[in-house]
């Protein structure tokens, strides 16, 4: 866990909700650090963290069910502040005497709530000017639960209601408890984020100190304490994360950093060359550059299966820096940049109650006799806040801004069988579509954006190659060649994403080039799924 040296936290107890993820995101966008616990998470864990509140998320079960996720006694006894939202409410409610039922009708979606008086306590100490806006903009919100509260716990007041639910909202001002039927996590319940932040800031009296800043500060002295004077040795991908936490721990120790670069053969474009310039240029470390594309290919021959590439891979990856590190003194630690999300959809041990998605190669798919000890300075960030922690390290925008890349490389985007012909087609029609979406400033982060293509710029947009071939028609005669699929997306955090809306005239440029200038592929199809229910990567 993240080992908050001098301010100020919120502890946000996961009762299996798919949107617990988006109540850190908005604790977070409130300039307040947070994390997530399982519900059962045991209180020398959760209060380590040293939380000045509690909120508690939804969930799919009922609070009447046998084995039930309940509210540990212990979370009652700190006396601090509780925001209980969904089933986080209801489990509030039936810890504390009130009753919960099944719905007689579901309430899923939209749905409109009254305020029962216009002074709610949970949204004092707002003016009333703040107070009328706030509960107006609040009038409408997601619901998601097919239970209901049909009597409160005793000391509480209804502070709203709706046409299903007659406590909507609750609070016990005294103990400062609270609770809200609704969703103010996600985006269909308008400014549901101003309601967390009053909760955070204003109730549990949270400094809002969770800055770019701050972040450098507790990072590199968390580095600081756990590394002392030993050597490290940097994973260098070329992708952001990587990047950033090779900056942050430099931040920290300065020359005791040994950044190792690994050409896998599965990269971009002209990825080595800039990653090299990059490091040497801006951060001025030393950078050892390894060639290790044989090593990797004869690794991957033959394999299909995704979960089986990317153990390879990661396997692959710590024992060349194995390799390296006994050629530098034996580093005992090795930097790398595993992300919130990674670990989030890897299901570490420390998210031991969530789903596994894939394996990532720094979070799953770590050999279990690896050598080194790992420091990871972004494990609990989101990838919004590493790139404003590389910028307030003074990293150049075209690196910190430089479209997500996975560890595992081209592999990942290369289905089927991964072969030096088969990365090298991928390879080419990627860098054709990077090409035309730079053009159009449609490429993250551009400050040259037209006023045309601003609020389109992609947040990850790549090819990936199908094994799928298909009959075509190139000069009169018949091809059956692969299928190519452009992946573009928009999103704030990437734990949702949608699929970005791509001019039609810019996707027929770039299917037209592939098709013609890459030799193999004679069809290409455009993917507009959503995070959820695909990832944004395809496997």
């Amino acid at each position: 866990m993240y080992c908050v040296l001098r301010m100020d936290s919120i502890a946000i107890l996961d009762f299996g909700s798919q949107y617990a993820q988006l109540i850190a995101r908005r604790v977070r966008e409130a300039y307040v650090y947070c994390e997530l616990f399982p519900w059962d998470t045991p209180q020398d864990k959760i209060l380590s963290i040293r939380p000045k509140g509690f909120i508690l998320s939804g969930g799919p079960k009922s609070v009447y069910e046998e084995n039930a996720p309940f509210i540990q006694d212990f979370i009652f006894k700190t006396n601090l502040p509780i925001l209980g939202i969904c089933y986080g409410m209801q489990a509030l409610t039936h810890a504390l005497g009130g009753q919960v039922d099944p719905s007689a009708q579901r309430e899923y979606g939209q749905a409109e709530i009254i305020p029962q008086f216009s002074n709610s306590p949970i949204l004092q100490p707002f003016d009333d000017a703040q107070v009328k806006s706030l509960l107006s903009s609040l009038s409408q919100v997601w619901m998601s639960h097919g239970d209901r509260i049909n009597k409160l716990p005793e000391g509480f007041t209804v502070l709203a209601s709706s046409k299903n639910s007659p406590f909507a909202a609750m609070g016990d001002v005294k103990r400062k408890y609270f609770g809200v039927q609704f969703h103010p996590e996600v985006h269909h319940t308008p400014n549901g984020e101003k309601l967390l932040k009053h909760f955070v800031v204003d109730v549990c009296g949270v400094e809002p100190s969770w800055t770019p800043e701050s972040i450098i500060e507790e990072s590199v002295a968390r580095i600081q304490k756990q590394v002392v004077n030993e050597r490290v040795l940097a994973a260098v991908s070329g992708g952001v994360d990587s990047s950033v936490a090779a900056a942050l721990v430099h931040k920290a120790i300065g020359d005791q950093l040994v950044s190792v670069f690994v050409d896998t053969g599965l990269l971009r474009k002209n990825e080595g060359e800039q990653v090299a310039s990059a490091f040497r240029n801006h951060l001025h470390s030393e950078l050892i550059a390894v060639d290790a594309s044989d090593e990797f290919f004869s690794a991957l021959q033959g394999v299909t299966e995704p979960e089986q590439k990317r153990k390879i891979v990661g396997e692959k990856f710590i024992r060349i820096f194995e390799e390296q590190a006994k050629q530098v003194g034996q580093p005992k630690f090795l930097v790398q940049g595993t992300i919130y999300p990674d670990v989030v959809e890897s299901s570490a041990p420390d998210r031991n109650k969530a789903e596994k998605i894939k394996t990532h190669h720094n979070v799953g798919g770590l050999p279990e006799d690896m050598q080194f000890e790992l420091v990871e300075p972004l494990r609990y960030l989101f990838k919004d806040e590493v790139r404003a922690v590389g910028e307030a390290l003074g990293l150049p925008e075209s690196l910190v801004w430089r479209q997500p890349f996975p560890g595992p490389g081209l592999t990942v985007r290369c289905l089927g069988e991964v072969t030096r012909e088969r990365v090298s087609r991928l390879r080419a029609a990627d860098a054709i579509l990077i090409e035309e979406l730079s053009k159009e400033g449609l490429l993250g982060k551009s400050r040259s954006s037209s006023s045309s293509t601003a609020g389109r710029s992609t947040s990850q947009a790549f090819v990936v190659l199908l094994p799928v071939r298909s009959v075509g028609v190139m000069g009169d005669q018949r091809t059956y060649q692969e299928a190519a699929a452009i992946r573009a997306v928009t999103t704030e955090d990437f734990m949702t994403a949608d699929w970005a809306r791509l001019p039609h005239d810019l996707l027929a440029r770039v299917s037209s080039r592939i098709v013609n200038e890459v030799e193999g592929i004679n069809r290409v199809v455009y993917d507009i799924t959503s995070k959820p229910p695909a990832t944004i990567e395809w496997e």
